[in-house]
């Protein structure tokens, strides 16, 4: 039994100044202001100094720490990240990853589900994307026919621990891969990446229309239309559809996406349909002439984005820069709303009674100083 006293908690739709926190076991049973707080016998009292104290962020779409894979190296990778504040993450395989080497990343990953103590799932980006769009794009083997037995093998691999597939709507031949993905997991969420599919060609996926954007405004396309007027894409899909969640990847600098397209993001979403992730990734490239002085990116052999060297703190204090959101927003986009796009909202995602106690402590710049995973203090 904890009692956490002394905190500023963060809450979905508030802050409790001074308030306590009291955790039986893995799980939250109370939530509190200090002015109605009685120290319970026999409990371990932390303190958490005026800290603000949240729940533990959810990244989604995370392919490495540093050298380390999410998916070959799955232990070291969350370790790194829980370290940051993540306390739930989905192992992401690259898409540039062939047909072998894609079910070895797979099935490394879900032998690692219950080893690596934050690892939940696998967020499987491609491999049925465009070819065009994306970092090392020229490297991506997955430009012929969607081929049955092979996407039946990918599927299979990956079973109910595929959370999300990543796909382009104009690829020919998706829905059967779609139809078997949902009858090997009903749960499973389509998101749309990758891609230059017109608001048509999604919305004819009919029951497969994707409820998530793959990095919203990065790696996306649109077909020209007549009269030298702006196309539409999945970006605009997306903007107008409000049941669709968009991910963001919100770096230092704003490089992914511009800081004004990121308040036009969410005022068009609202807080709670946008997903902050961090697509950390790795590359041995150094970064193109004028972009030397950025340490939170990585770029591709043409010069081209190559995902972050993001972690989710880092993201959280980012959006507060170039928008103007406050920490409570942060917190929702980094740890409630991903938890609702794969269901997992009822358990993690907030601190609310009964949720499990993943909570991180921080100060109003989201610099990480504690770190609490099922109720146990893992970094203090």
């Amino acid at each position: 039994m904890k009692a956490i006293i002394n905190a500023n908690i963060v809450l979905e739709n508030g802050i409790v100044w001074d308030g306590y926190i009291i955790i039986a076991g893995a799980v939250i049973k109370e939530v509190g202001h200090m002015r109605d707080f009685v120290a319970p016998t026999g409990f371990d009292v932390v303190d958490a100094d005026g800290l603000y104290v949240g729940p533990g962020f959810v990244d989604l779409h995370v392919h490495n720490a540093g050298e380390k894979t999410t998916y070959f190296d799955a232990e070291e990778a969350c370790e790194y990240f829980l370290e940051r504040g993540t306390t739930t993450l989905m192992a992401t395989p690259p898409y540039e990853l062939a047909f072998n080497e894609f079910l070895k990343a797979i099935h490394a990953a879900r032998a690692s589900i219950g080893k690596a103590r934050t690892l939940k799932g696998l967020y499987m980006e491609g491999p049925y994307i465009n070819p065009k769009y994306g970092a090392f794009a020229h490297l991506n083997p997955w430009r012929g026919p969607i081929n049955e037995q092979e996407f039946k093998a990918l599927v299979d691999a990956a079973g109910t621990d595929a959370k999300v597939w990543t796909i382009a709507p104009e690829r020919e031949g998706l829905v059967p891969f779609l139809e078997y993905a949902r009858k090997v997991n009903p749960e499973v969420v389509f998101a749309v990446g990758h891609s230059e599919a017109t608001p048509e060609q999604i919305r004819k996926l009919g029951r497969f229309k994707p409820t998530l954007q793959t990095h919203s405004m990065c790696a996306t396309g649109r077909i020209p239309v007549s009269g030298g007027t702006r196309g539409y894409g999945p970006d605009e899909y997306c903007f107008k559809e409000s049941e669709v969640f968009t991910e963001l990847i919100c770096d230092s600098c704003a490089i992914h996406v511009h800081s004004d397209m990121q308040q036009l993001l969410l005022h068009n979403k609202g807080v709670k349909r946008v997903v902050l992730v961090t697509d950390s990734a790795h590359s041995p490239y150094p970064a193109p002439k004028g972009y030397e002085h950025i340490t939170d990116l990585h770029f591709d052999d043409k010069g081209g984005l190559a995902g972050s060297r993001l972690t989710m703190d880092t993201a959280c204090r980012n959006i507060m820069t170039h928008t103007n959101c406050g920490i409570a927003q942060a917190f929702v986009m980094a740890s409630l709303n991903p938890a609702r796009v794969i269901g997992l909202d009822g358990e993690i995602g907030s601190v609310d009674v009964d949720k499990k106690a993943d909570l991180i402590f921080v100060d109003d710049k989201f610099n990480v100083a504690k770190v609490m995973l099922a109720g146990k203090l893992v970094k203090e």
